[in-house]
């Protein structure tokens, strides 16, 4: 039966001592994919997290107040081990012609990550349990791996719904432009297909007003990340049933309630938990024991509001859930 993660979930579980972390690199046909492991000791559970169209790994790693914001670090204090991989593009990863980019290339060596990490990643010791996250066009990757390999024990969706305001969508494009002609990546040799957000664009399509730090939202600008509108097509399916239908592990699905994006008109399948769990039950399965959490007054980056520390204590209570099955 679907389940309902509540607003806010008691997190109680004891301080863990730094992980150890190390740089990673996965061979791709066009490159390389840079990555970094964090593993506390005896974690037992890996999540693999790429971050959407616009980020790179510092969604998940945040530098700015890293007790709130940093979101791999409130999930190795909770003992989860994570790997947060950098799509090809951006990040430590290469940066191949933009028209080459799509998101089921990303797929395909997500799958490949997802093998070595149950292998045992450079000769570590094999996890046991490997769980996918995704933000935004990272989520589309990741419903598009679990669908096509079957091979992961849960997958985390956030940024995505069934629900997609079409018209808020192309706003959002709208506000795009050739990174090659913005100040932050002058220099950089992007070429023309490489695009990146406007400046002082990011607060209208990815925050929510009364949640945003303004020295976050500064970072985040200051840390913008390029992608390639090939990356949207095959990432959009993903949002078209029956696909996610075929997943066949447990998912949560997290939203901001003023998601402009994921939210649908006047963002009413955000509106709370229990209204998003009722919109996306019907594109999941009973073996998905779907859940699903609204972060109230959060925009598209629920890692970025000013209340996520309810969103990541929501995760670590589903990703116990996963031990006790």
């Amino acid at each position: 039966m679907a389940a309902l993660v509540p607003a806010f979930v008691p997190h109680t579980a004891q301080a863990q001592p730094a992980p150890a972390c190390r740089a990673l690199s996965f061979a791709v046909p066009q490159g390389q994919l840079g990555a970094t492991l964090c593993r506390p000791a005896g974690a037992e559970t890996v999540v693999v997290m790429m971050a959407g169209s616009n980020y790179n790994h510092g969604y998940w790693d945040f530098g700015y107040r890293p007790e709130t914001y940093n979101f791999r670090q409130a999930l190795n204090r909770a003992g989860y081990a994570t790997l947060i991989v950098d799509r090809l593009g951006n990040g430590a990863s290469s940066k191949p012609p933009s028209a080459t980019l799509s998101a089921t290339a990303s797929a395909n060596a997500l799958h490949d990550i997802v093998q070595a990490a149950r292998r045992g990643l450079e000769g570590a010791q094999p996890f046991g349990k490997v769980v996918t996250a995704g933000h935004s066009l990272s989520s589309g990757i990741a419903v598009l791996e679990a669908t096509r390999h079957h091979d992961v024990d849960g997958v985390l969706l956030t940024g995505y719904s069934h629900t997609l305001e079409v018209s808020q969508v192309m706003g959002v494009i709208s506000a795009y432009h050739p990174a090659a002609g913005d100040p932050a990546f002058a220099g950089r040799s992007y070429d023309d297909g490489y695009l990146t957000t406007r400046p002082g664009t990011r607060a209208a399509a990815f925050y929510g007003p009364d949640t945003t730090d303004p020295a976050v939202l500064a970072e985040d600008e200051r840390t913008k990340e390029v992608f390639s509108l090939t990356e949207y097509p095959d990432g959009l399916t993903s949002t078209l049933p029956p696909m996610s239908n075929d997943i066949d592990v447990p998912v949560m699905v997290v939203n901001g309630s003023l998601d402009r994006l994921s939210c649908g008109p006047g963002f009413a399948a955000c509106a709370d938990s229990a209204t998003l769990l009722a919109s996306e039950a019907p594109y999941f399965e009973p073996a998905a024991r779907l859940r699903a959490f609204v972060l109230p007054g959060s925009g598209h980056s629920v890692n970025l509001a000013t209340n996520t520390v309810e969103y990541q204590r929501a995760v670590v209570d589903w990703l116990r859930s996963l031990a006790e099955n």
